[in-house]
């Protein structure tokens, strides 16, 4: 019943780069691949329109939290 008011929110790059503290290039090299900075648990952007892309904002934050060692 709760996630029927759940409001989804895409993050932008500027966002994105503002909440983990990675630069620009930093992300995406954890989305590539070939980097040796590569990460397969970094959110995958969505398409938003021809060049426009966006996260959605629970994935960067899980991401982030899931970076916390406990």
């Amino acid at each position: 019943m709760a996630n029927e008011n759940r409001v989804l929110k895409v993050l932008r790059i500027r966002q994105v780069t503002d909440r983990t503290g990675l630069s620009r290039s930093a992300i995406y090299d954890r989305l590539n691949p070939r980097s040796p900075r590569y990460d397969s648990t970094f959110p995958r952007p969505m398409k938003l329109g021809l060049s426009a892309v966006g996260w959605l904002e629970d994935s960067i934050n899980e991401w982030i939290e899931s970076r916390f060692v406990v």
